[in-house]
């Protein structure tokens, strides 16, 4: 499995000759907008920062668009998506949004997004359907997502083995190092297989965009 980081909240996941990608940029967005082709895609809040379904539509890949809560299977990967409340990017009036926390199961491997979460605390349907958890995608921006404070905070309950933070800017990425209290490994694209995470206990690796 190899996983690069295209800023915002997108990951593209390959396996294989699979592409999966979380959350893409689209081109309505201020954000670098995505441009690669896609088997799977999955949006976790319909705002142009993660809803761009359009352009990893490429070549002659045609995404199998997953855009909330439920329970999928594409291409032999089982997906579970769990309602929560995001606050990013909220319209007037608007006081939460529709957030889907995404369980991907690939490679024996459990990956956990959490989108534009801002809830401090996760559902009990979220909490026993997610399992143990091989990879945890976890914003720590703030500004509508979950603070540093209660990123560290979800981190240390769900005990991941490894630790992705996504959606964030260098001062609070800094802040939640330190409250973490660990040395990050850093790469430009992770490569992981089920026997790398294995051994690893709350590692955090940033990937560069």
């Amino acid at each position: 499995m190899v996983i690069t980081y295209h800023g915002g909240q997108c990951f593209k996941v390959t396996f294989g000759d699979l592409t999966l990608v979380f959350d893409p940029v689209s081109k309505a967005s201020s954000l670098p907008a995505v441009r690669f082709g896609a088997d799977i895609a999955l949006v976790s809040r319909n705002h142009p920062d993660f809803n761009g379904v359009d352009e990893v539509t490429y070549g002659d890949k045609k995404p199998f668009a997953i855009t909330g809560p439920g329970e999928y299977e594409h291409g032999g990967v089982t997906i579970q998506g769990f309602l929560s409340s995001s606050k990013y990017g909220l319209a007037k009036g608007e006081e939460s949004a529709v957030n889907t926390i995404y369980s991907v199961n690939l490679e024996d491997m459990t990956l956990v997004h959490f989108g534009a979460l801002s809830d401090k605390e996760l559902s009990k349907e979220a909490r026993e359907g997610m399992g143990e958890i091989d990879i945890l995608f976890v914003p720590v921006g703030g500004e509508g997502v979950l603070s540093v404070g209660d990123a560290h905070a979800l981190t240390l309950a769900l005990e991941p083995k490894v630790i992705i933070p996504m959606h964030y800017d260098p001062k609070s990425l800094a802040a939640f190092l330190k409250q973490e209290g660990e040395t990050p490994e850093t790469t430009d694209k992770l490569t992981l297989k089920k026997k790398d995470v294995a051994t690893r206990d709350g590692a955090i690796l940033v990937i560069k965009p």
